[in-house]
């Protein structure tokens, strides 16, 4: 969604580049029944009075909150209450090494940090002197070393502990958690410091049921350490670029297996061969493993098997007669390899399937009418295919299709119109420059359409007329067309509108965001190469709930940008330029 009018769309997705993830503090660890309903509240809903009236309890938090520097101990309170003051001053940003005194020996269930930027070492005597009543713990992204987990491991209920591109813990920290034989989860992403040999304390938690190491890149060797743990049910491993077939005869025996991310590992049809009896299993992510179409023989012994991810697994046809066997699949990743029509036709029985994904595929015209029976289908990935407007009319019986990609694709306008009966159609991606006004008009039927991408078609200002049938979309991507501010009036009408992207429709100007006021909804805009200038900034003051904007290349200086964010947007924490 940045300013670029191509997307390439074969190369794989650089992991290291994306977010880390929603913070833990936005996610209910699993134990606190308050925690459930305490979500952080909208500032926007507050200050335009839209908000439900504030219970006397949350008015009180609140109170507190503000005040805290009145009080020194609240241990002397019920452990719920405590634990709504702490909660608040998370969501709130307002927990320091202060304030954080005044929980110890509150009894406290959850401790969720995750990302908070003041956690660290110091604080974890306070974190453990929880006792026995401390349930989760949350530090993802903290500073915590070796020395502050050994305080952890006389809190022998904790249930759940996430220590997620935690850097400092290493081999000699996990130590201290192999007595805390409660544990039901374990979640330590991106830790590189963690080897085989560290492994060892896991053995001891026999309760164990999810277990996340993702890109832990010096594990090789260490899942001999889980053999016993009969009662884990999902073992992640992605990327760690180490795993291999030797790795996975330790796992043959978990028989309560129900999740394995294998992804961007070494792992071979022979590795595979090690999990048939995995009986249990529901989901198999093997995406860019090197692995052939012979690891189906293996696979399809997964009788409870619903999701398969093989992407760039580098498949060819040789050997795909097997897929046929796999007839309880629901989803089905076969992205960017190297299989064409031919693979299709064993694909006709799978008739269970939800999902497809056949991205940068060799897949043709005619491939398409192997697809026709699959008529649970929801989801249908058909980007950077060879697909046309002729194979389309095999897609007109698949009537609960929702989401549809032909981005870079060969269909044209008049392909377009074999969709106008999928009414069920919420997503559609059309990034192709072979599109224009005419392929929209031939959509209008779609009126439930939520997500519509056309990314560098030529739509112009004629096209946006037939946007106006799409009352309920709430992602617009136009970018690269010829819209002028004149196409912009037939879409500020969308009031449901989230997202919208009109970058490289460089005629726009700062009429446009005059339009565009009115979509309060709006969370992410983008309006880069465009003559958007610093006079047309103040229109954005009553869009309150947008987070992201992007104004590069555009007659606008960083000060009033940030003028602007810090006077009318408060939410806005993602600029461009900065």
């Amino acid at each position: 969604m940045g300013g670029a009018c191509s997307r390439k769309r074969d190369q794989q997705v650089n992991e290291e580049s994306v977010q880390r993830a929603v913070p833990g503090i936005y996610s209910k660890s699993g134990s606190s029944k308050w925690m459930g309903t305490f979500f952080p509240r909208s500032s926007v809903d507050i200050q335009q009075g839209r908000g439900k009236c504030s219970s006397l309890m949350e008015l009180c938090i609140r109170r507190i909150c503000e005040d805290m520097d009145n009080y020194s101990t609240f241990s002397m309170l019920p452990r719920d209450i405590s634990q709504q003051i702490f909660n608040e001053l998370v969501y709130s940003n307002r927990l320091t090494d202060v304030s954080l005194e005044a929980f110890r020996d509150c009894a406290l269930e959850d401790i969720c940090l995750g990302e908070y930027p003041e956690a660290k070492d110091s604080w974890m005597d306070v974190i453990a002197s929880q006792g026995s009543s401390l349930l989760s713990v949350d530090l993802s992204g903290s500073d915590i070393t070796d020395s502050g987990l050994v305080l952890l491991k006389n809190c022998k209920n904790l249930q759940a502990l996430i220590f997620n591109y935690c850097d400092l813990i290493s081999d000699h920290g996990l130590e201290h958690i192999s007595g805390l034989s409660n544990l039901t989860s374990l979640s330590l992403k991106k830790s590189n410091a963690i080897t085989a040999q560290g492994m060892r304390a896991f053995a001891g938690l026999v309760n164990l049921v999810k277990l996340d190491l993702e890109r832990c890149s010096g594990i090789q060797g260490g899942l001999i350490h889980l053999k016993d743990l009969s009662k884990l049910e999902s073992l992640n491993v992605r990327c760690c670029k180490c795993i291999t077939d030797a790795d996975m005869e330790p796992l043959s025996g978990l028989t309560n297996l129900k999740e394995l991310q294998l992804s961007c590992n070494k792992v071979t049809d022979f590795g595979v061969a090690y999990l048939k009896g995995l009986h249990k299993l529901v989901l198999l992510n093997m995406e860019g493993c090197p692995v052939t179409a012979a690891c189906l023989d293996s696979i399809s012994a997964l009788v409870a098997l619903l999701y398969l991810n093989l992407n760039r697994c580098g498949l060819t046809d040789a050997g795909c007669e097997k897929f046929s066997a796999l007839n309880n699949l629901k989803v089905l990743n076969l992205g960017f390899n190297n299989i064409t029509d031919a693979c299709l036709v064993n694909l006709k029985g799978l008739t269970n399937l939800e999902s497809l994904n056949l991205d940068s595929c060799k897949i043709g015209v005619e491939g398409l009418v192997n697809l026709a029976g699959l008529l649970r289908l929801k989801s249908l990935e058909l980007s950077d295919t060879e697909v046309g407007s002729a194979g389309l009319r095999h897609l007109s019986g698949l009537v609960n299709l929702e989401c549809i990609n032909l981005s870079f694709t060969m269909v044209t306008d008049g392909g377009l119109r074999k969709l106008s009966g999928l009414t069920s159609i919420k997503s559609l991606n059309l990034d192709a420059r072979q599109i224009t006004d005419a392929g929209i008009a031939a959509l209008t039927s779609l009126t439930g359409l939520t997500h519509l991408d056309l990314f560098g078609a030529r739509i112009t200002d004629f096209g946006t007329n037939s946007l106006r049938h799409f009352k309920n979309l709430r992602t617009l991507e136009i970018c690269g067309g010829g819209l002028t501010d004149a196409g912009v009036r037939n879409i500020k009408d969308l009031t449901s509108l989230t997202l919208l992207n009109l970058s490289q429709n460089c005629s726009l100007t700062d009429k446009t965001l005059e339009l565009i006021s009115g979509l309060t909804a709006l969370v992410s805009l983008n309006v880069s190469n465009s003559r958007i200038t610093n006079g047309g900034l103040h229109y954005l003051k009553p869009l309150k709930n947008l987070r992201s904007l992007a104004l590069e290349s555009c007659k606008v200086t960083a000060s009033e940008i940030k003028k602007l964010q810090s006077t009318a947007l408060p939410n806005l924490v993602s600029v461009r330029p900065e």
